[in-house]
């Protein structure tokens, strides 16, 4: 094969990998090809193939192994101070039985507050979602969720009736970064119904959004009586001593 002399090549390169890790083609943990199998499909030097993979490295895509190869990384969360299960298997988990209800659905404009939890420029339609989840017949946590139809058009005919929108994503979805946000408020007269707590109640508020590359995907708040969950974690030093995991725990 005749080597390509075009200079932007490598952008090129790049371009087709990020498409095949964001369209979910290659799953996190996939084996990006060697580079000298890059060399010979492109028609390229090393050089070339370097150049192409050193930005998705530094943007946290791939993650380069000696010896091994590049791979497609694994999704971060910024700030982790807990790990924050699947509720469903939060529940099974501690052996009780799991209820979920979708309560309203509804496609429409975002507001201006949407917007900047979506960390959107502008307005776009949004797949509103109101959801509760149960333990043992019990209101467990109500979910709140922004889904943007612009990077996930599919969620528009998913049925939430039967599956939860945080499952659904989680399984057809690919993601590449997350924050999430922690907080204890008291909330509105209507959510306490709900949750069949007194509005003076305590609550624990988690609200998280994810990204598909620079594409935002959701924004979600998740909103659990006080008395529910408990936030238990354990920290250990790293060699930088910048290092923490830990979890939550109903």
């Amino acid at each position: 094969m005749t080597p390509v002399r075009d200079t932007s090549l490598h952008k090129r390169i790049r371009t087709d990998i990020s498409e095949q890790i964001l369209s979910g083609a290659w799953a996190p943990g996939h084996r990006i090809p060697f580079e000298h199998e890059l060399m010979a499909q492109y028609g390229c030097s090393r050089m070339t193939v370097n150049k192409a993979l050193a930005p998705l490295a530094e943007s946290g895509l791939i993650v380069r192994r000696r010896r091994a190869g590049s791979f497609v990384s694994r999704p971060r969360i910024h700030s982790v101070v807990l790990d924050i299960p699947d509720i469903q298997a939060e529940v099974t988990g501690r052996g009780e039985p799991y209820g979920y209800e979708l309560l309203s659905r509804k496609v429409r404009a975002t507001t201006k507050r949407e917007a900047e939890e979506l960390d959107l420029v502008g307005a776009v339609d949004v797949l509103a979602l109101r959801c509760l989840h149960r333990a043992s017949g019990r209101p467990f946590a109500l979910e709140e969720r922004l889904i943007n139809l612009d990077t996930v058009p599919e969620a528009a005919a998913a049925d939430f009736e039967r599956t939860s929108p945080g499952s659904w994503l989680l399984g057809f979805v690919p993601w590449t970064e997350a924050e999430h946000r922690i907080s204890a408020a008291n909330v509105q007269r209507a959510t306490a119904h709900v949750l069949g707590i007194e509005p003076t109640a305590a609550c624990l508020v988690l609200e998280r959004r994810t990204w598909r590359g620079a594409d935002k995907i959701t924004h979600v708040r998740l909103i659990f009586p006080g008395e529910a969950y408990d936030l238990v974690a354990r920290f250990a030093p790293s060699k930088d001593g910048s290092h923490a995991t830990g979890r939550a725990s109903g």
